[in-house]
């Protein structure tokens, strides 16, 4: 029998690793020269700043789930909610930048700085995907007396302040898009704060405020169910599921608001695990598992963006926002 050769040992060391490694990714060399286990050793949180129910508890945990099935450890998430995300969101810029704790972000994270609400701005996380995007709308209970956004804006002027307007907390993006089209409609309502677009809708079904403005997905099972009503949605278009409800732009207002849900990590998170990260994601959002929660929640399927199209995004709406901010006068 000959010899194996020394570039033959290595050939089938490294075959041998690639087969054992089905996410391609071999083992970093750490600096003593040895070799670590790969990426991710033990399961990774993924911290939801908001509270469980909602539209971005929904989207984490359906990604954990999916994301689950292409990493060698679970993703576990952790429910961290207060001040408009930004006690989340902290506690991941503060976190290790090892992979080991990520966040749920959301629209909020490219405003709050604006807003006065947070020190911390988009540049302060490393973005790794946007999993889905859904606009704003104007939401009322079934049975209130204004059947159009006419009715509903026309009567809350008349009331001069006294109509509620719930939102997922002051400065969130609901909040945000609530103020907007107050401002733009010359409309004095009473923003009512929550911790979270489920705890709004909530109040809005006990008949504790007026109207909500929240996602067309959190309110759409309401909406189908006939006990709510939607009588505007914030988008350049029609939403799908609101093919009869009108958007701000037909009525002459020229607005539009919505959230994005997306994954990010600590800014000085090593390349290597960001790439682990964002192919699993790229494979998560392929999963039935994922589809199917995003249609059965009726969250938009066809909004996914890789990290560097997300950044792109999250400057150029830090820049919208940030001359917005200077008008809504909503700071703390």
């Amino acid at each position: 029998m000959r010899p194996i050769t020394r570039r033959q040992l290595l050939q089938y060391t490294a075959a041998a690793a690639l087969y054992a490694d089905p996410w391609g990714i071999l083992p970093a060399m750490a600096q003593s020269g040895s070799q670590s286990a790969p990426y991710p050793r033990r399961p990774i949180e993924l911290v939801v700043p908001w509270q469980a129910g909602g539209g971005a508890d929904v989207i984490a945990r359906a990604y954990a789930a999916a994301a689950g099935k292409h990493l060698p450890q679970p993703i576990v998430v952790v429910n961290k909610p207060g001040a408009s995300g930004a006690v989340g969101l902290s506690d991941v810029i503060q976190a290790a930048p090892d992979g080991y704790r990520l966040a749920l972000a959301t629209s909020e994270l490219t405003f709050l700085k604006h807003l006065g609400l947070a020190k911390f701005s988009y540049q302060d996380l490393r973005p790794i995907a946007r999993l889905n995007a859904d606009p704003a709308a104007l939401i009322v209970r079934a049975d209130a007396p204004w059947k159009t956004l006419e009715d509903f804006l026309d009567a809350a002027r008349k009331a001069d302040g006294a109509t509620t307007v719930g939102n997922a907390g002051v400065g969130s993006t609901w909040h945000m898009a609530a103020t907007a089209l107050a401002q733009k409609t010359n409309t004095p309502v009473n923003h009512v704060p929550f911790p979270g677009g489920a705890p709004g809708l909530l109040a809005l079904l006990g008949g504790h405020i007026d109207a909500v403005s929240v996602s067309t997905a959190e309110a759409a099972a309401y909406v189908e169910a006939g006990k709510l009503r939607a009588l505007a949605v914030m988008a350049d278009r029609r939403e799908p599921g609101y093919e009869n409800v009108p958007t701000l732009k037909e009525r002459g207002i020229d607005l539009s608001v919505g959230i994005w849900r997306g994954l990010a990590a600590p800014r000085d998170t090593p390349d290597d695990v960001i790439r682990v990260l964002r192919t699993a994601t790229a494979q998560a959002v392929k999963e039935p598992l994922w589809l199917d929660t995003l249609r059965n929640q009726r969250f938009s399927t066809d909004t996914y963006a890789d990290a560097d199209e997300l950044a792109t995004a999250m400057a150029r709406e830090s820049a919208f926002f940030a001359e917005l901010s200077k008008t809504l006068n909503i700071r703390n």
